[in-house]
């Protein structure tokens, strides 16, 4: 038996809906999904796509997450600073963590910050609830953070011994 290859992302379906078209014979149906994708690396990415059936619709909002596919730098298992942004009705707040308290985030945003790779964050979702626009308003905010700080490396100095008279 060949052994399969590990993916090169993981992804989560956040949302799977049935939208109908009307059209003069009847309703015409198709499926949108809409799918969150990262490696866990600091790469995350949101998809969303229409298709005639179930996996079609995945596989073209896989897709769609490649080509919206953002790198985001972290600062070891959280995130640098607190950051919040708004889109349409939505609006997130990301906190950063200390290490070991785990990821308090619900829905939409607790799958965007653990595909990219966020193991400590605090976050709160306000406005609407829509998964969609709650995971783009994620990334728009996760866009917002500055490199981490490093301090910067002090060249050692050498001490002067004081004269005595």
């Amino acid at each position: 038996m060949g052994r399969r290859e590990k993916p090169e992302f993981e992804q989560k379906l956040l949302n799977l809906a049935r939208v109908t078209r009307v059209v003069k014979g009847g309703r015409r149906f198709r499926f949108r999904a809409t799918l969150v994708i990262g490696n866990r690396k600091g790469m995350v990415g949101v998809g969303v796509a229409k298709g005639s059936d179930v996996s079609d619709a995945i596989q073209k909002a896989f897709n769609d997450a490649k080509k919206n596919m953002v790198t985001i730098e972290l600062a070891g298992s959280t995130i640098s600073h607190d950051v919040s942004a708004k889109l349409g009705a939505a609006r997130v707040l990301l906190k950063p963590a200390s290490e070991g308290r785990g990821i308090i985030a619900g829905g939409a945003v607790r799958s965007v910050v653990n595909l990219l790779g966020v193991k400590d964050i605090v976050s709160k979702s306000l406005g609407a609830s829509n998964p969609l626009n709650v995971a783009r308003v994620t990334v728009k905010a996760l866009l917002q953070l500055k490199a981490p700080r490093v301090p910067k490396a002090v060249a050692p100095t050498e001490a002067v011994a004081a004269k005595s008279e």
